[in-house]
């Protein structure tokens, strides 16, 4: 039963010139006053959330981005501010980029978040997508398997500092401690001090393919789909249902995951598509270089395969893969009960920030949803 609802920022600034047709997203240069503005509006969306009683602000981890898309270097940092200024909101890490942190850093980090803002932080983390991130920061991304590895490892001694009162690590890429002289002994263990007050930790990871399920189901790790349509969102959820139960968890269908959809209310369908169309075609100017497109066509072949398109997708593929809801709130409300049906473990929903669109426009949505659309999940109706 859908009872959570969240919102993802990525980021973004106030973009203009949005659209297919706008500013191309690799000509988008801007300075540091108006990259700065993101934090700001951060705040404000925070502030405007809690008091209509969502669940989470997500926000997500980059680096270097002149392009204005993705500004938020430091997610535990953010969300250790933000909820200074908010109530209940929850912050999510979507996500912490670990082969871009030492391990350690990373745990300390984000025990001192828990302890500071008593668990109003979550627990995000990912293997990174941008070159030019991952590989100025001096891990591998160009090499898949190097990268895969380095982040295996780096979760071992991330894990291992959150449960056990003292460890040692010893694999590739870490000797967690080296085996030096202390005050008259050798080393031999090490704490993390101090370690999260909320234990075990609540740890989510992005399910980017199919190759990521059994890694994550099998240790616990929620996994976030995001923008997926129907046919790939299903096939994910079973396969996680299933690989949970060979460790043992069995879950519910939806379960342990969060559905995160693209929105957009207006009177009509017909509305809400032409309003939100330039904003969803200015995020897939960035993101459909990168392979964000999980679509899959009529016979379930992922888009980019052979004899499925491999193209650019418009606002009406979105809607017909039920990756964005767009209409006036009942027929929104119909399309997330559909999916309360279908999964009957999933709790949680997270809104997409469409990248082209302001601020305001997005504030003006989530409290319509809130509105009208919350009360139908979370009061019985």
């Amino acid at each position: 039963m859908i009872t959570k609802f969240s919102a993802l920022y990525v980021g973004q600034i106030e973009l203009e010139n949005v659209g297919l047709q706008g500013t191309p997203a690799d000509d988008r240069r801007y300075g540091n006053e108006r990259l700065a503005e993101a934090f700001h509006t951060a705040k404000d969306v925070a502030q405007h959330m809690d008091e209509l009683g969502y669940y989470c602000l997500w926000t997500a981890e980059h680096h270097f981005q002149h392009e204005g898309y993705e500004v938020f270097p430091n997610l535990i940092l953010l969300g250790t501010w933000l909820a200074t200024q908010t109530k209940r909101l929850k912050f999510g890490c979507a996500f912490n980029v670990l082969p871009m942190w030492h391990p350690l850093r990373l745990a300390e980090d984000y025990a001192a978040a828990d302890i500071m803002t008593n668990g109003r932080v979550i627990m995000g983390v990912g293997r990174g997508y941008h070159t030019r991130e991952v590989e100025s920061f001096g891990a591998p991304m160009l090499d898949n398997k190097a990268n895969q590895e380095l982040f295996e490892e780096q979760m071992e001694v991330l894990l291992k500092a959150f449960n056990e009162e003292s460890f040692s690590h010893h694999g590739k890429h870490y000797h967690i401690p080296p085996p030096v002289d202390y005050r008259g002994y050798t080393l031999r263990e090490v704490t993390l001090v101090p370690r999260p007050l909320h234990r075990p930790v609540e740890i989510w990871q992005p399910i980017a393919s199919g190759k990521t399920l059994p890694y994550i189901a099998q240790r616990g790790i929620k996994g976030m789909v995001t923008l997926n349509g129907e046919k790939i969102f299903d096939e994910v959820a079973r396969t996680y249902q299933a690989e949970a139960a060979k460790a043992g968890r069995v879950l519910a269908l939806g379960q342990d995951l969060c559905w995160g959809v693209g929105l957009y209310l207006a009177d009509t369908e017909a509305e809400a598509i032409r309003r939100v169309e330039p904003y969803h075609d200015e995020r897939y100017k960035w993101f459909a270089p990168f392979g964000f497109v999980r679509y899959a066509d009529a016979d379930g072949r992922p888009w980019g395969t052979p004899g499925a398109p491999a193209r650019i997708p418009s606002i009406r593929d979105g809607v017909e893969q039920k990756a964005w809801l767009c209409g006036p709130p009942k027929h929104v409300i119909e399309g997330i009960r559909h999916f309360e049906d279908k999964y009957p473990g999933l709790d949680q929903m997270m809104i997409h920030w469409a990248e082209g669109m302001g601020p305001k426009e997005f504030k003006e949505q989530l409290a319509w949803f809130a509105r009208e659309v919350m009360p139908a999940f979370t009061k019985g109706g």
